[in-house]
C-alpha cells in the first residue's frame, strides 16, 4: 500500500467502517454478512438503506425516479453512517460513480475491492431484473470497463474473488483485515 493510502487510513475521524466495493454480483453483501457473523460486527447494505429511505426497490427507483435520484439517496445513506461505528458496509456496484462517495468512505474507514472478472459477476447474478444498471451483455461489458478503474482507484485493499466461493472470499478478507487490525 502506498504512503497516501496509509495516511488516508489514519484519518477516519472516529469511524472505523470497512466498505466493500466491486461490480454487481461480486458478493459484497454476502461477504459483509459472513464477516459480520464471524467477527460479531454489524453489517449494513447501502442499497437496502436507499430502498428503506425511498420506500421502493432499487429497480423501481431507477424506473420511476431515475438513476440520479438513486445516487443522491445513496450518498445521503453513506453520510448517515458517520454517526455509527465499526460497521461492515456492502456498497452497490455504482457507488464509486460519485467521487464524493469515495471521499466519504475513506473519511470513515477502509475500502476493500472484491475484484473479479465480468464473467465472475454475471455467473453470480441470479435475478438480473433486480439490477437495473446492468442492461444487456454489451452494456454490462461497457459498464464493467468503465467502473473497474474507479474501483481500483478507490480501494485500500484488493481481494481476488475469481475461482473462489463466497465463504473462501470471506475468509481471505477476514484474514487480511484481521492482520491489519481492522476487525
Amino acid at each position: 500500500m502506498d504512503e497516501a493510502r496509509r495516511d488516508r487510513n489514519r484519518a477516519h475521524h472516529g469511524c472505523d467502517h470497512v466498505f466493500f466495493i466491486g461490480f454487481l454480483g461480486a458478493g459484497k453483501t454476502t461477504v459483509a454478512r459472513n464477516l459480520g457473523n464471524m467477527f460479531h460486527r454489524s453489517f449494513v447494505d447501502v442499497d437496502h438503506m436507499v430502498e428503506r429511505d425511498l420506500h421502493a426497490s432499487v429497480a423501481r427507483i431507477f424506473e420511476t425516479r431515475g438513476e440520479q435520484a438513486f445516487r443522491v439517496a445513496e450518498t445521503r445513506s453513506l453520510e448517515s453512517l458517520r454517526r455509527r461505528r465499526s460497521l461492515l458496509v456492502s456498497c452497490g456496484g455504482g457507488i464509486i460513480e460519485s467521487e464524493r462517495n469515495a471521499v466519504l468512505m475513506h473519511e470513515m474507514g477502509s475500502v476493500v475491492f472484491l475484484d473479479g472478472t465480468l464473467e465472475d459477476s454475471l455467473r453470480q447474478i441470479r435475478r438480473p431484473e433486480k439490477r437495473p444498471d446492468l442492461g444487456d451483455l454489451a452494456h454490462a461489458r461497457e459498464l464493467y470497463a468503465h467502473r473497474r478503474p474507479l474501483y481500483e482507484a478507490a480501494c485500500d485493499y484488493r481481494v481476488i474473488i475469481s475461482g473462489k466461493t463466497f465463504e473462501q472470499v470471506a475468509y481471505d478478507v477476514g484474514e487480511l483485515l484481521w492482520e491489519r487490525g481492522l476487525l
